[in-house]
């Protein structure tokens, strides 16, 4: 069990959602160029020092939402139950994940997580940031499969890890344009769910269902 924060890690906390909160506001109303840094410390009433000590560049006054999710799925792996795949256990909580209308699993309507998105991949220089921890996640993944899998080849762990990233963002992506054109999460959620369960038995099995005959 985690112990409770202090009263010094609270306030830090608290600091650091106001910045970030402040931040993606100015950034919804005015487009996230238009928006300088000191503008975003002024509003936040911080000094512009202070805003860098919590968040190294602009860009991750947004993306840190993605930062927090880059260790989940190794560990997922890590933490799972005696007996339960890797692959099993990644699959059931994507699918907890879709129950729980978590916004990284892009099947989320609320009209403040769909313009969040929308800032986010609209804006190139976020769509970086958001890759590079894309990447991170797909790292800590690896790490973890490597002492998961029953292999000997290196490459084993990190072509698996690469496969479940990319599969969950084009999972993600795929429920997003849904939401976008005008459907309900509660609506979609089945697709998603049949989605998820088709992806990962993919992952389990191959291609060699699918795949044309030549």
């Amino acid at each position: 069990m985690n112990a409770p924060m202090g009263l010094r890690e609270r306030k830090k906390q608290r600091t650091r959602e106001t910045i970030s909160d402040t931040a993606i506001t100015l950034f919804l109303e005015h487009g996230f160029d238009q928006v300088s840094v000191v503008d975003i410390a002024a509003v936040a009433e911080v000094s512009k020092p202070t805003l860098f000590k919590y968040f190294p560049t602009k860009e991750d006054l947004v993306v840190h939402r993605f930062a927090d999710h880059q260790t989940v799925a190794s560990s997922v792996v890590a933490e799972r139950s005696p007996g339960v795949s890797a692959i099993d256990a990644l699959h059931q909580h994507f699918l907890d994940g879709l129950a729980a209308r978590d916004p990284i699993t892009g099947l989320n309507d609320d009209e403040d997580v769909l313009a969040f998105h929308h800032l986010v991949y609209s804006t190139p220089s976020l769509v970086a940031r958001v890759s590079k921890y894309l990447a991170q996640a797909e790292d800590a993944l690896a790490e973890t499969l490597a002492g998961a899998l029953d292999s000997d080849r290196e490459i084993t762990a990190a072509l698996l890890a690469g496969q479940v990233i990319a599969t969950e963002r084009i999972l993600a992506s795929v429920n997003w344009r849904r939401i976008v054109a005008g459907r309900s999460a509660d609506e979609v959620h089945p697709e998603a769910v049949a989605d998820a369960d088709h992806a990962y038995a993919l992952l389990r099995h191959g291609l060699a269902g699918v795949a044309p005959q030549t």
